[in-house]
């Protein structure tokens, strides 16, 4: 991974999520994800989008959903 703490591209952050962070990615753990992420009201998104802005957080959803299909076609 690079040098860079926040990923900037897929690779990186499916390996922040699985290998450092430990978490599996299951079709339901990723359809909580992107509903959550896609839910403005929700305090965690709000907070998500103040640290790091709306264009890393639209970059985040792409992400997981770029998993959700890895994930249905497996």
């Amino acid at each position: 991974m690079a040098s860079s703490i926040i990923p900037t591209n897929f690779a990186e952050w499916k390996h922040c999520i699985t290998v450092e962070c430990g978490l599996e990615l299951t079709p339901e753990y990723i359809e909580q994800r992107i509903e959550a992420l896609q839910t403005e009201k929700d305090h965690y998104t709000q907070q998500f989008t103040r640290l790091y802005g709306e264009q890393h957080l639209n970059r985040v959803l792409s992400w997981f959903r770029q998993a959700q299909t890895e994930v249905k076609s497996e």
